[in-house]
């Protein structure tokens, strides 16, 4: 079934995070494979009959995270999380991110359960994150992305991404760096704060908006509260940690909390129609 575009020029766009419990192998590893899934795909059918425009799939509970790739059993649950997914929510695109920085795992993963997006750490440049130095991988992904065929797929690449030390490209803005990743072919910049749960940085926001012609998603921090204020600046929002029980990003998705802020997103308190 076909699935209409993650952006429009008509309104911004909100996606929905899933974040999947615990896979196999990995240190919180608790629940059996079915119960993973079937989690999975119910959180998916609460944000497509609440109206959220998109669903991001993320391995977040396999904390530590590996870097730079992970095991087949990794890419072989995570599939088996994006199908189901898929077919519990078939109208609405979706995308996935396999922590961290497993792009090429995710990208593969999105090409077999026909996703639309993935998000990508470390397109461009380099910094120290908590599992270590994230190179580029703009290079090796995109011409990966050919080989398979998945030219189709959407690449949204993280910048100056949360959780990280960017003391090696301090010498280098929002602005340089997002113009860097719409140079290396980037399909979509996500801003965030500084942290899962804080919100992004107003005039970086602005900074990044004048620099290139790409989407501008915000990965971090939004709310009912901030909403408005912050997407007047950008294209799209991924929301996490605040559609979860009590705003925490590990708790399960509260049906209550997605709903109120869907309400408060379609409300045109103050217009948000997208950005030149």
């Amino acid at each position: 079934m076909s699935t209409p575009p993650l952006f429009s020029r008509e309104r911004k766009t909100l996606v929905g995070m899933i974040h999947v419990a615990a896979l196999p192998g990995t240190p919180r590893h608790r629940l059996p494979l079915p119960e993973i899934i079937a989690t999975a795909a119910a959180e998916a059918r609460l944000y497509a009959d609440c109206g959220v425009d998109a669903i991001l799939i993320e391995n977040m509970h396999d904390r530590p995270y590996l870097k730079g790739a992970v095991g087949p059993e990794i890419t072989a649950t995570m599939t088996a999380v994006a199908l189901a997914v898929r077919e519990a929510a078939p109208v609405i695109p979706c995308g996935l991110q396999i922590l961290a920085a497993a792009n090429r795992e995710a990208l593969a993963v999105a090409a077999t359960a026909d996703l639309a997006f993935i998000r990508a750490e470390g397109f461009v440049f380099a910094h120290v994150a908590d599992e270590g130095l994230i190179e580029s991988d703009a290079a090796a992904l995109l011409r990966y992305r050919k080989q398979i065929g998945a030219e189709h797929i959407l690449v949204l690449t993280d910048i100056k991404k949360k959780h990280s030390a960017h003391a090696l490209t301090a010498d280098l803005d929002i602005a340089d760096t997002a113009r860097a990743a719409e140079f290396f072919l980037s399909d979509g910049l996500i801003l965030t704060g500084s942290h899962t749960g804080a919100e992004p940085d107003l005039a970086e926001i602005r900074a990044a908006r004048d620099a290139t012609t790409l989407p501008i998603l915000l990965g971090s921090g939004v709310t009912a509260e901030n909403i408005h204020s912050l997407l007047a600046h950008a294209d799209a929002a991924i929301v996490g940690s605040h559609f979860k029980r009590d705003g925490r990003w590990e708790n399960p998705v509260d049906p209550d909390r997605v709903r109120r802020f869907m309400e408060r997103f379609r409300t045109p308190t103050v217009p948000l129609i997208p950005s030149p």
